[in-house]
């Protein structure tokens, strides 16, 4: 089934969205390497490869189905995070952002009744919802820690230790 009409426009808005989020990662990553926790700048940078991979899927989806993809303006992030919890809590934004936007696909399929994209739609729904628990558990284990030097380098070298493509 050819992919048009509204929901080749909105998923053309989901891949810029994604591309947005690459870079929200990456300015995160930015702000991790300033107060010097390359393990976590890390884990933001793999969270930024992963969202370009998340833009690739809907990509190939569209392609698949005769659509053409166009990547639409981005805007530069204003995120900014000097502290780790701030960098986290900016991250789970992002995700619940980002979990809406899949949300409203998935009610916009159906109106349309595309069932085609049923398949990658509830890929990313699974997603969305492991991304929003990972990120919300670091924020807890962040909490816990508060402002323990030992505890936030720790948390670095865990959170550093994770392998592209990981979640």
């Amino acid at each position: 089934m050819e992919l048009n009409g509204k929901l080749a426009e909105a998923f053309n808005e989901q891949v810029t969205l994604e591309l947005e989020a690459s870079i929200v990662y990456r300015q995160l990553a930015v702000d991790m390497d300033a107060l010097d926790l390359p393990g976590i700048a890390g884990w933001f940078r793999a969270q930024a490869d992963e969202e370009i991979v998340h833009a690739e899927k809907f990509i190939a989806h569209m392609v698949d189905r005769s659509a053409h993809p166009a990547i639409g303006a981005m805007h530069a992030p204003n995120t900014r995070a000097t502290t780790v919890i701030a960098a986290f809590q900016a991250s789970l934004a992002h995700e619940e952002k980002v979990s809406e936007a899949i949300r409203n696909l998935y009610r916009l399929a159906q109106q349309e009744g595309d069932i085609d994209a049923f398949p990658l739609l509830n890929w990313f729904v699974e997603e969305q919802l492991e991304e929003e628990a990972s990120v919300s558990e670091i924020i807890g284990r962040v909490k816990l820690i508060g402002e323990d030097g030992n505890g936030l380098l720790r948390l670095d070298a865990e959170l550093g230790s994770r392998q592209a493509g990981e979640e």
